[in-house]
């Protein structure tokens, strides 16, 4: 069975043990699912749920699949994990800096985003990639969350962190004419932080996604975003997702482990890592007055 069948089931068992309040049964494509919370807003973690739904609103960041204004009521959205996951940190100094210190990179401690620690779907300051649309969370290149570090001697590291949970991708590649107008020629640039053969190898998920985010992290320390000089990718993927892990649909990539196929065609391949949102967020290990947050993550995804 596949990790997505699998955690569809346990999400089921616990929307119906009563963890989250809520029968299931929410409408999604038309039709009542076991998976599915009837209040959407019960997606999110009580901790976060009306700061969250307001920074979203504020931002004008639309919610994958939700209705105007309030989250999706899947319980498997990676978007709504990344959420749950991160939105906690914007006001922990003390966390954050945790976080990008146990990242590596030689950061010491985060710096404000925007009014916090962390930032949601992250499009840059002007639409560096010529796309015809340039908008936060929909119909343009962003990526999940961002963070900012900051090492020893004061220099800054974008940190772009992109959220999977159950996803896992079929081998149909998405190279269009309309497309390859785009990104193609900024991957053939000469200072282009990706080095690939043909171009057309990087249209297959999830390469196509990171091909996109990597071209945007690189324009978006170009033009000094954020003060900062460097970025670095991080991929969080579960565990227990092999099938995400361990898949390489490109026909012209290494194959077997995703991660390392895409390190292959990155100039600085340390740029990128992938971690499993326990490895990310290990910190909060140590921290006495996360009990609760630890608790409901455990329980909801398992942290690793």
């Amino acid at each position: 069975m596949s990790f997505k069948s699998d955690e569809t089931r346990r999400v089921a068992s616990l929307i119906a043990s009563g963890f989250f309040n809520d029968p299931g049964q929410g409408i999604f494509f038309g039709k009542p699912r076991a998976f599915v919370l009837s209040n959407a807003r019960l997606n999110l973690w009580a901790g976060i749920r009306s700061d969250a739904i307001d920074y979203f609103d504020c931002h004008d960041i639309p919610w994958h699949q939700g209705a105007p204004r309030r989250p999706t009521g899947h319980v498997l959205s990676s978007q709504v994990a990344c959420v749950n996951h991160l939105f906690f940190l914007r006001q922990r100094k003390d966390l954050a800096d945790a976080v990008v210190r146990n990242l590596g990179f030689g950061m010491v401690e985060a710096a404000i985003v925007d009014t916090g620690f962390v930032e949601f779907e992250v499009i840059g300051d002007s639409p560096y990639l010529g796309e015809r649309s340039w908008m936060r969370g929909a119909s343009s290149t962003s990526v999940d969350a961002a963070m900012l570090g900051v090492s020893d001697d004061g220099a800054r590291t974008l940190i772009l962190i992109e959220w999977k949970y159950t996803e896992n991708y079929g081998r149909s590649s998405l190279y269009i004419p309309q497309r390859a107008s785009v990104y193609d020629p900024l991957i053939r640039e000469r200072s282009s932080p990706i080095c690939v053969k043909s171009p057309e190898y990087l249209y297959y998920e999830p390469f196509y996604q990171l091909m996109r985010q990597t071209l945007l992290g690189w324009k978006m320390v170009e033009h000094g975003d954020y003060g900062a000089t460097r970025f670095v990718h991080v991929h969080v993927i579960p565990r227990a997702n092999r099938e995400l892990r361990h898949s390489v649909a490109s026909p012209g990539l290494p194959d077997g482990d995703m991660s390392e196929a895409w390190r292959s065609v990155l100039v600085d391949p340390d740029s990128y890592t992938s971690v499993s949102p326990g490895q990310l967020l290990a910190p909060l290990q140590d921290s006495s007055d996360c009990a609760e947050i630890r608790c409901y993550l455990d329980r909801r995804y398992g942290l690793d």
